[in-house]
């Protein structure tokens, strides 16, 4: 069954050199090659604002880059977020992404409860890059900031399954390693997930 997908690339970098754009660029090729309709967000060509109030979350105007990419999240049926770790947590566009996105009214209801999520019904695929080992970062670290990705933003907005794809070891592992990680999310995104 044909999916609408949405590609979140979180990289900051709009150099194209960065393999998370690789890896975004992969899953929206293999997704359309799937018959999937695939949408990517490249967070480094928005204008992501920082908030800097409780007030500014609740109740502020999004910037319309945030409108147009609430639309494309709002329609999809599965969610795709790449990133890399930066000081073993998302870069702060991703989060600053995140908290303008994921506004009360959008993906939560004003009201807050522990069933708030206004998002259900859409799976998510969340692929991580890293300088150390993803067995590191997963066992030693417990995979902290994904965790949190997932528990406090994106189980809190009602989007579930949630699946992970770590790629560690991205500055070492060499070209031919690098084009099986891009075979395997291409893969993910003709099977749409």
């Amino acid at each position: 069954m044909a999916r609408s997908i949405v590609v979140i690339d979180g990289h900051p970098d709009p150099s194209a050199e960065r393999y998370c754009h690789a890896l975004a660029g992969a899953y929206v090729e293999g997704a359309r090659a799937g018959g999937h309709s695939a949408r990517r967000i490249a967070l480094a060509d928005l204008d992501v604002a920082f908030l800097r109030t409780a007030d500014e979350w609740r109740s502020g105007e999004p910037a319309p880059d945030i409108r147009d990419a609430q639309q494309a999240i709002a329609a999809a049926d599965h969610v795709v977020i790449v990133y890399p770790l930066w000081l073993g947590s998302m870069p702060a566009l991703a989060k600053a992404f995140f908290e303008q996105a994921f506004r009360p009214g959008f993906a939560v209801k004003p009201e807050m409860g522990l069933r708030s999520g206004l998002l259900t019904g859409k799976s998510v695929r969340i692929v991580v890059t890293m300088g150390m080992p993803a067995l590191v970062y997963r066992w030693f670290f417990f995979a902290h900031s994904l965790k949190s990705l997932e528990r406090n933003i994106l189980r809190f907005a009602g989007l579930g399954p949630i699946r992970e794809t770590l790629i560690g070891g991205v500055e070492s592992i060499g070209d031919d390693k690098r084009k099986a990680w891009l075979e395997h999310v291409r893969r993910l995104g003709r099977e749409g997930r």
